[in-house]
């Protein structure tokens, strides 16, 4: 598993097998994302599928272009795809203005001849023709994968290597990797995190979620590598400098896991068999790393040696190295 970044600005992370490659999120430019991989010694050309998390923009903002240069199939819920698309979609807002314009046109365009009415069905039903048939009587001479290129070209949310849907709860595979999504708890329209095996390992990621529910807290037993957020530090939260309303969402119960509700999962409910722990998704605004090390060192305690729980911090500015298994 190797972590590209995590944080607010950006998320990322492949793991792989000897013969399969994911992509689990593409929250950074795709430039971005291919300079970092390069720098940990993973080729972007041997990626067999993204997968996503969630819609939101620090997880997806290099999705589109990343799968379309390489290729690559994408995978969702089925909602998370719907949500990803309106947020892709270019949206104008309608401005009283605006509105008052196109009321006057209305106007102008009822208020006009009956015989220029005419013209304009006459060409309409011309071009409709023209549309069905050339002069020949041959059908439209552009071809469907002709259109198809044509879309793609102008659509910001087309990916040419696929869209594969997934449901939470229920597993499948990408290659010799197999893949259980679970449910979790966080402002978006279906989040979920991931459990990844192959060959043996079991890894597991759980990051964007107000709490720990009793279904991912099973979900991430068992596993050798624990990818955990630990954003917040909950009085640097409330000192912060962020908004009441900002706090109240990442402090709920569809926010963000604190320093303090990470350390409880880890006490209480973790079953300690991990040769890795990674915090993730620290934040730069309200935590400091040194803060969500100390808490989670407390709370591991007699679970840490040289073989098990080895602690690790995740970034937002450069890859974690590799952890091989």
């Amino acid at each position: 598993m190797t972590v590209l970044a995590s944080g607010s600005k950006g998320n990322s992370t492949v793991v792989s097998s000897s013969r399969t490659r994911i992509l689990v999120d593409a929250g950074l430019s795709c430039r971005e994302l291919f300079k970092r991989m390069l720098a940990a010694g993973e080729d972007p050309r041997t990626l067999d599928a993204i997968l996503v998390t969630h819609e939101h923009q620090d997880h997806v903002q290099g999705l589109a272009v990343t799968a379309r240069k390489l290729g690559i199939p994408v995978y969702f819920t089925e909602p998370t795809h719907r949500a990803w698309v309106r947020w892709m979609t270019p949206r104008k807002r309608l401005t009283y203005a605006d509105w008052l314009a196109q009321r006057k046109q209305q106007a102008e365009a009822a208020a006009s001849s009956e015989a220029a009415l005419n013209i304009e069905i006459e060409e309409k039903e011309a071009f409709e023709e023209e549309q069905a048939i050339d002069l020949n009587g041959v059908a439209d001479p552009m071809s469907a994968a002709s259109k198809m290129e044509a879309r793609r070209e102008t659509d910001p949310c087309a990916l040419p290597g696929g869209v594969e849907y997934f449901s939470a709860g229920q597993g499948f595979s990408v290659g010799d990797i197999a893949v259980t999504p679970f449910t979790i708890p966080h402002d978006a329209a279906d989040p979920v995190g991931f459990v990844f095996e192959a060959e043996g390992i079991r890894i597991g990621l759980a990051t964007d979620l107000g709490y720990m529910p009793a279904n991912a807290a099973m979900r991430l037993r068992r596993c050798d590598v624990l990818m955990l957020e630990s954003n917040h530090d909950l009085d640097m939260l409330r000192d912060g400098p962020y908004p009441w309303s900002v706090k109240q969402r990442v402090m709920s119960r569809v926010g963000h896991l604190s320093n303090h509700a990470a350390a409880e999962f880890l006490e209480e409910s973790y079953d300690g068999q991990a040769a890795y722990v990674v915090l993730a998704h620290i934040s730069e605004s309200n935590n400091l790393p040194e803060l969500a090390r100390i808490s989670a060192e407390r709370a591991l305690r007699d679970h840490m040696s040289l073989l098990a729980n080895k602690l690790l911090l995740a970034t937002q500015e450069a890859p974690l190295e590799s952890i091989v298994l």
